[in-house]
C-alpha cells in the first residue's frame, strides 16, 4: 500500500513539473499532491490535531489563490497558457 502510494506522489510530482503549458494542469497537479500530503499525514504516527488544521487552512488558501490567478489570466490573455505570464 505504501509503495502505491510513494508512486503516485512521485509520478504526480513529475507531471507537475513538468507541465509547462497550461495553468490548469498544473494546479489541479499541486492540489493532489496537497491531498497526497494529507492522508501521509493522516496515516503517520505523529498526526495531530492542530497540526492538520493547519495544514488544511494552507491548503485552502492555495486552493483559493490559484483559481483566482486562473481567472485572472484568462480574463487579461484569453487563455492559460503559462508562456503568456511571462508577458
Amino acid at each position: 500500500m505504501i509503495s502505491i502510494m510513494m508512486l503516485t506522489f512521485f509520478l504526480s510530482l513529475i507531471i507537475f513539473l513538468s507541465s509547462t503549458k497550461h495553468l490548469l494542469v498544473t494546479l489541479l497537479c499541486l492540489e493532489f499532491l496537497i491531498l497526497l500530503l494529507f492522508y501521509y499525514m493522516y496515516m503517520s504516527t505523529y498526526f495531530s490535531f492542530l497540526s492538520s488544521f493547519f495544514f488544511l487552512a494552507v491548503s485552502v488558501c492555495e486552493g483559493s489563490l490559484g483559481p483566482s490567478i486562473l481567472v485572472s489570466l484568462v480574463r487579461s490573455s484569453g487563455s492559460d497558457l503559462i508562456s503568456l505570464l511571462n508577458d
